[in-house]
């Protein structure tokens, strides 16, 4: 009996149990078809998962049935051909007869299975990838990160030198303080031009009290005027702090010593290597640029095909010679 399960109405992730239990249960199968995935990667192509196929001989989950051999009793429905006691014609090449996908020859009808593929995702895939790399027993240090200063704005200061000086903020200032210095001042002039104004068009003509109004007048527009258009008080600079921020940008470099010893192995570990470097270093610069260089007798920089995939091969770059070329 064949039962079938509706997840239509499930929420998201809700197979994601099933899918550990697969990625435990076919590991060696996955890791073979990522191992082999990895020649046609870029290094610096580290943001999408990948496709792995299975043979599908490989997914076949056991089943009871019965066994070859001894007595059968079964019915056949339909059968025309045969009656009891008689011999069957045991079938050539082995007890199936059929035709199908597997080991061997092709079927001659046609017909067969295609490798069972699906994706994974990031995390899977690196997961898998570096599982079996592993570090000494190394002391964990605080990876020290490389920051740069620059320059930023943070407001406004009552100390600076000339050259940072803020003329509109000190202007400003300059107003907001000869506006409240005198105000009262400026309301009393006020009001005694207004006096002065009605008592002037009065009759008879108050010569005396018109005499002291003017008096006033001017002592209030003196004092006013007293008052400094600016003063050190009102001065603002523009204030600057410098704030360290990590270094954006950072070159990997990328050698390969291509002598007679490096096999086609040691090639495959040297390129998950730089890949585990350019995902170390992607977290934290933005930009990464790579430069590949292959050496033997000589030093030079490839591309990134040249750098895994080309035959050229020689002899081996002492050290002070590479040093040289890498300044």
């Amino acid at each position: 009996m064949t039962w079938f399960i509706d997840r239509r109405l499930n929420g998201k992730n809700k197979s994601t149990v099933n899918r550990q239990r697969f990625l435990r249960r076919y590991k060696a199968q996955i890791k073979q078809s990522i191992s082999e995935a990895i020649n046609k990667r870029s290094v610096t192509d580290v943001d999408s998962g990948e496709s792995v196929s299975i043979p599908t001989d490989d997914i076949s989950e056991p089943m009871f049935h019965q066994g070859r051999g001894g007595l059968r009793h079964r019915v056949h429905p339909g059968n025309d051909h045969f009656i009891q006691n008689d011999r069957i014609e045991r079938p050539q090449g082995g007890g199936g007869g059929g035709s199908g996908s597997g080991q061997g020859q092709a079927s001659q009808d046609g017909e067969g299975q295609d490798e069972f593929v699906f994706q994974i995702s990031k995390d899977e895939y690196l997961d898998l990838l570096f599982e079996d790399l592993a570090l000494p027993n190394l002391k964990k240090n605080q990876h020290r990160q490389l920051n740069e200063y620059k320059t930023h704005r943070a407001g406004f200061t009552s100390n600076g030198v000339p050259a940072n000086i803020s003329v509109v903020r000190s202007l400003q200032n300059s107003l907001a303080r000869r506006t409240a210095m005198t105000a009262g001042k400026r309301r009393e002039l006020h009001a005694l031009e207004t006096e002065l104004e009605t008592i002037s068009h009065s009759e008879p003509a108050q010569l005396l009290e018109e005499e002291r109004l003017r008096r006033e007048i001017a002592e209030l527009r003196a004092k006013i005027e007293r008052v400094p258009f600016i003063d050190t008080f009102d001065l603002r600079y523009k204030n600057y702090e410098k704030r360290p921020e990590p270094s954006s940008q950072a070159v990997m470099f990328c050698l390969m010593d291509v002598s007679g010893s490096m096999d086609q192995a040691t090639k495959d570990m040297a390129k998950r290597f730089y890949i585990l470097l350019y995902l170390f270093l992607s977290r934290t610069y933005k930009n990464v640029e790579v430069v590949y260089i292959r050496h033997h007798t000589q030093a030079k920089e490839v591309d990134e095909h040249e750098f895994f995939y080309s035959q050229e091969t020689g002899g081996r770059l002492s050290p002070a010679r590479l040093n040289s070329w890498m300044k």
